[in-house]
């Protein structure tokens, strides 16, 4: 099984498209529903399918993001041009953000026409895109520089080959052994 895409429904089909083409987005394609109902089916330019679904029903009233959902995370290849661009078309993009130290990722946050949150994210150079169970395996949160995740550095690497960096542990194959999870050696 795989996620195919996320649906938003919107108040304003054409403000929020206005929005997301301005992040990147193409459309796709539309599906005309009853009562003026439409669904518009959105993907980035190098992505091979839709990740992202409009929902557009009128009769339903305007739309209500409550606390159910949280955010939307978008991986950009140079977040400091992004932000110059959504700045130039007036879509207020937060300050640039350094959540895992210098080394890590940046990261902006923006907000739609329907208040649903987006998570900017440019990843570290040499980190493969999305967040992996490597991003994890050293106790870390997603967030780490690209030296925390042997294949993240080196694609050739093995825990017990992670060099020394001033915020990261440093696991040996000692370590690995004598980890109270893994038992004595």
């Amino acid at each position: 099984m795989k996620t195919l895409f996320v649906s938003y429904r919107v108040t304003d089909l054409d403000r929020s498209l206005g929005f997301y083409t301005t992040l990147g987005y193409a459309e796709l394609g539309r599906v005309e529903g009853g009562d003026g109902a439409r669904l518009v089916i959105l993907k980035f330019a190098d992505e091979p399918a839709a990740s992202l679904e409009l929902v557009h029903r009128p009769g339903d009233g305007p739309v209500d993001v409550g606390s159910g959902f949280d955010h939307l995370t978008i991986q950009v290849e140079a977040l400091a041009t992004t932000l110059e661009t959504l700045t130039e078309a007036g879509r207020g993009p937060e300050p640039l953000r350094y959540p895992g130290g210098s080394h890590g990722p940046k990261t902006s946050w923006l907000t739609d026409p329907d208040g649903y949150r987006i998570e900017l994210v440019e990843w570290p150079s040499g980190h493969l895109g999305g967040i992996t169970a490597e991003d994890f395996a050293l106790g870390g949160h997603g967030l780490r520089s690209d030296e925390a995740s042997p294949s993240r550095r080196n694609r050739g690497a093995t825990r017990g080959d992670i060099r020394p960096h001033p915020q990261v542990l440093t696991i040996t194959p000692r370590t690995i052994a004598s980890s109270p999870l893994r038992g004595s050696p």
